[in-house]
């Protein structure tokens, strides 16, 4: 490869070690400790090949009598038996040490959240904070204290997977998983469903959201309230069509008559930073599209599309609504 084709790729191959969705910017403990073993992988992996190709070098292009002692059975036994089972059995304590780290718990009495596989979202519950503290595609965290996932599935077999904090856990139907991590420092990450669940797999991704504990445990009070009343004689036609349409048979809204399972819950909808598990920014445009046209936004979700059913003004309207649940 030319030196001048090297230079541009450098910043890209960069670039892949930080970011909202790897596990080479770890935020915490445990992506720490698969961060530093993913660096010794690559590390030693790299010392071999140069090993090895330095070797196969010698043995093309050394003397002849350094190439017969390359030849010799003590040579081969040192370096093609004793040198792998060594090396790999080094790595092997290791590895095994950092895994035994990663399942041990640091408190004993984390912060429960329980993460539902569905297809294709994401449904996120707190129940050590009581009733209601439902939310979906999006995981709220307290900066500094140690989280307990519970995982499990509704259908299929899922697998959760936030990469800046820890690796994957499946979600099987029938089970419940576990998972613990501590976040040490704040920000928005990016989650990924990492086994194959069917048509939209690929676009059930989520949110997780580090905060400080003050802003965390304000976030928290609000998912348990009821919604607040519509704020504009818009967003109160946008709630009334809600209703007519029979959104409330599939989704929640704290504090209304609507307490539909089939669904995300909609109650803080609007300080959501994603819609669909990820597939569309949460804004006002976005959700009337959403509302509209689901199935050719993400097709076989459980969404029906409203676009023929509603009127234009009726569904910006649900949006104005939806928009204003903070």
């Amino acid at each position: 490869m030319r030196r001048g084709a090297v230079a541009p790729a450098l910043p890209l191959a960069l670039a892949a070690c930080t970011g909202v969705q790897t596990p080479l910017d770890p935020y915490g403990e445990q992506a720490g400790r698969i961060a530093g073993l993913t660096w010794l992988l690559f590390g030693g992996g790299t010392a071999i090949f140069l090993l090895v190709m330095g070797l196969l070098a010698l043995a093309i292009l050394a003397p002849a009598r350094l190439r017969r002692g390359m030849g010799s059975h003590r040579f081969v036994l040192l370096g093609g038996i004793a040198f792998p089972v060594a090396t790999l059995a080094a790595l092997l304590v290791h590895t095994l040490g950092v895994s035994r780290a990663l399942v041990l718990p640091a408190e004993a009495a984390p912060l429960r959240i329980e993460v539902i596989g569905r297809q294709y979202w994401w449904e996120v519950r707190y129940p050590d904070a009581g009733e209601g503290a439902v939310t979906a595609n999006e995981i709220r965290l307290p900066v500094g204290r140690e989280v307990e996932l519970l995982v499990s599935s509704a259908d299929v077999i899922h697998s959760l997977w936030l990469p800046n904090l820890h690796g994957k856990i499946d979600m099987i139907p029938g089970r419940v998983n576990r998972q613990r991590f501590r976040a040490g420092r704040t920000g928005a990450l990016r989650g990924q469903c990492a086994e194959f669940c069917g048509l939209q797999h690929s676009f059930m991704a989520f949110w997780a959201v580090v905060q400080e504990p003050a802003e965390f445990e304000a976030w928290l009070a609000r998912q348990r309230a009821p919604v607040p009343p519509p704020a504009s004689p818009e967003a109160a036609r946008g709630m009334r069509v809600f209703g007519e349409a029979g959104c409330g048979a599939c989704h929640a809204v704290r504090g209304t008559e609507w307490q539909g399972r089939l669904g995300p819950d909609l109650s803080r909808v609007g300080s959501r930073l994603s819609l669909a598990a990820g597939a569309l920014e949460n804004r006002h445009g976005t959700l009337a599209g959403w509302i509209a046209g689901a199935q050719d936004i993400k097709p076989g979700n459980s969404m029906p599309a409203y676009g023929r059913a509603l009127e234009g003004a009726d569904l910006l309207a649900v949006a104005t609504w939806l928009e204003g649940l903070r």
